[in-house]
């Protein structure tokens, strides 16, 4: 016989920590809808947003350098699923909810712009009047608004746990219809655990894509970040001499590896001091509970700085970030006089969300190729 949801459920019961978010247990979705017959609500989250639209368009959306520089460096496609695979580790580790842990890892930069940070910032600037722009909150209306899919609804109606998970800074979503609202400081244990894991990949990651680019060097690294100069020392020590890509993927492995072991246990431990029970008994703590270790955290601030002061902010990738973002500038304007162009969905945004915030979700939606393109389109003719 195949395996249901309520099967699945009872699995979840059996192999879940007291504190994890249960399948059973969620507070359900906006609209309504006959549970999933072969899957559990959070993996019918996760396949919605993988068969999303704005999933595919992060393919061609700038990580930390313009999509297209490369054949191996990063888009924001990539890193999503780099955050899912870490997310997913830490979760099982911890007892959690991997299904949850990972619909919110997937759903995390839909919203975010093209040309990555600078695209970002730009888009922020242009609405500075409007209600500004904040990738997080973006995401959140990718999901409940700018997906139309579904003829019953607006968006993926996800459930209010996934969503929960988007917040992040923002408000946690309302309950759906029958639940009572109940003020919470923080989000559930597989919200925070995507949120670190999130951080934990860009880290890593950018600094591999640092030295593809030839942008870091090792000998920069191992004078400057203490935890590179011991990871390499033990990759040394063990395998000898490596070539350069196999070198640094081990090494950055390591990096991964430490700061995985770091929050599993850091988080254990705070886990048993707050002796919570339940997922509500999280949501109500007064910090987060998934977290690094005081050292790590200190560390991490470090290497922060450094990437942006050597990478983030290096001309050879911050200048062509900031004539891409020019492009975004002229399409708000070129938009704001000719709003007919944007096509009839976004169109039939404008009366409850406002012209300018209809211009932002459409320039918030595209990739890195098609602003160029339609900036060549629209404006160089």
């Amino acid at each position: 016989m195949p395996c249901n949801s309520e099967e699945l459920e009872s699995r979840e019961r059996d192999a879940l920590a007291p504190y994890a978010q249960f399948s059973e247990y969620s507070k359900g979705r906006k609209v309504h809808e006959p549970p999933p017959e072969w899957r559990t609500q959070y993996q019918r989250d996760r396949d919605r947003i993988i068969h999303s639209r704005a999933f595919r368009r992060l393919d061609c959306k700038t990580q930390v350098f313009l999509s297209g520089s490369g054949d191996h460096l990063r888009t924001r496609l990539t890193h999503t699923m780099e955050v899912a695979a870490i997310a997913r580790n830490i979760a099982r580790a911890l007892r959690l909810n991997e299904d949850l842990t990972e619909a919110i890892a997937l759903a995390h930069d839909l919203g975010h712009s093209p040309f990555g940070h600078s695209g970002e910032q730009a888009l922020d600037d242009l609405m500075s009047d409007h209600g500004g722009f904040e990738h997080n909150k973006q995401s959140r209306r990718v999901v409940e608004l700018l997906e139309h899919k579904y003829p019953a609804f607006p968006g993926l109606n996800l459930t209010w746990e996934t969503l929960e998970g988007l917040a992040k800074h923002d408000t946690v979503p309302k309950p759906p219809l029958g639940q009572v609202a109940t003020k919470f400081h923080h989000p559930s244990l597989e919200a925070q655990v995507a949120n670190l894991a999130d951080e934990i990949t860009y880290y890593s990651h950018d600094i591999d894509d640092g030295l593809d680019s030839r942008l870091l060097t090792e000998e920069q690294l191992e004078r400057d970040i203490d935890f590179w100069r011991d990871a390499s020392w033990r990759i040394r020590s063990k395998h000898g001499d490596l070539a350069d890509e196999c070198r640094h993927y081990f090494i950055i492995r390591c990096l991964i590896d430490d700061q995985v072991h770091d929050v599993v246990h850091t988080t254990e431990d705070n886990i048993a001091k707050a002796g919570v029970t339940s997922a509500d008994e999280v949501r109500a703590q007064s910090k987060a509970l998934v977290a690094y270790s005081a050292n790590r955290h200190k560390a991490n601030l470090k290497l922060r700085a450094y990437l942006y002061e050597n990478l983030y902010y290096n001309s050879v990738v911050h200048e062509p970030h900031k004539r891409a973002t020019m492009l975004l500038g002229e399409l708000f304007e070129y938009y704001e006089q000719h709003p007919k162009a944007m096509g009839e969905f976004v169109q039939s945004l404008i009366p409850e969300h406002g012209l300018q915030r209809s211009i932002c979700d459409h320039l918030a939606c595209m990739t890195d190729r098609f602003v160029i393109l339609e900036h060549e389109r629209l404006l160089r003719k």
